[in-house]
């Protein structure tokens, strides 16, 4: 009985051994197969990248639509390649948007903006902020963006050095810490908008709507602030000095 015992105890021993052994070859195959499918996965984002660029230098605006929509679900959908995609779509706005200067817009406040620009402007402005890497900043400056809509932005930190917003929809932005010296606000609309640390140093906000806008400690150091509505606005620890308020 003992004998039977002791050979069944092995027996199982055994079976165990072998299951034991076929599992551990499985789950080797598999990590295997998981390795090969990621390296497979990068190997064709990075083509899609490659492409969606190329695509994107063709300036034909339907074909470019379809390319910022593939460009949005790849930063959403694969983290690694957020900050990559961002800064594909400002490099394409940068491109396709040439810089009218303040003396040339002010006869023409508002264009009509592009649809692809629009697209990829409204994609920089909806993206998740929590995947932007630490210390680095979107250039979206020297961009004639004139009409724009872009409602409820997060554009902080951005760079708008010298860009064209005349006649934009900033309602709401989240203009935080963002750089626009010298940059062309008139007639925009920013209701609402929170510039708390803004840079707005020889802005020209004529005619800006910036009724409840935060401006605390932003820097309006020489800026035109002339018909601008300023109504309940935060201006607490603003630097006002030689702005220009009236005629």
């Amino acid at each position: 009985m003992l004998t039977v015992i002791i050979n069944s105890f092995h027996a199982v021993k055994n079976i165990s051994s072998i299951y034991n052994s076929h599992l551990s070859k499985t789950s080797l195959k598999i990590h295997t197969f998981l390795e090969k499918f990621n390296q497979n996965q990068h190997n064709s984002l990075k083509e899609r990248l490659r492409i969606a660029i190329e695509q994107l230098e063709n300036n034909i605006i339907e074909t470019s639509l379809a390319v910022i929509n593939d460009l949005e679900q790849i930063a959403q959908n694969h983290p690694q390649y957020h900050w990559i995609i961002m800064n594909i779509l400002t490099n394409f706005v940068r491109k396709n948007t040439i810089h009218v200067s303040q003396q040339e817009a002010t006869s023409k406040l508002s264009a009509k903006v592009r649809a692809d620009i629009q697209a990829a402007l409204t994609v920089i402005a909806r993206r998740d902020v929590n995947k932007d890497p630490e210390n680095e900043q979107l250039d979206l400056s020297h961009t004639d963006m004139r009409g724009v809509n872009l409602n409820r932005a997060n554009l902080q930190q951005t760079n708008l050095y010298q860009a064209n917003l005349a006649g934009a929809n900033l309602t709401e932005a989240n203009l935080t810490g963002a750089i626009l010296s010298a940059a062309n606000l008139e007639g925009a609309n920013l209701y609402l908008a929170n510039l708390e640390g803004a840079i707005l140093s020889a802005a020209n906000l004529k005619g800006a709507n910036l009724y409840l806008a935060n401006l605390h400690c932003a820097s309006l150091y020489l800026a035109d602030l002339q018909g601008a509505i300023l109504n309940d606005a935060i201006l607490d620890g603003a630097n006002l000095r030689e702005a220009k308020l009236s005629e």
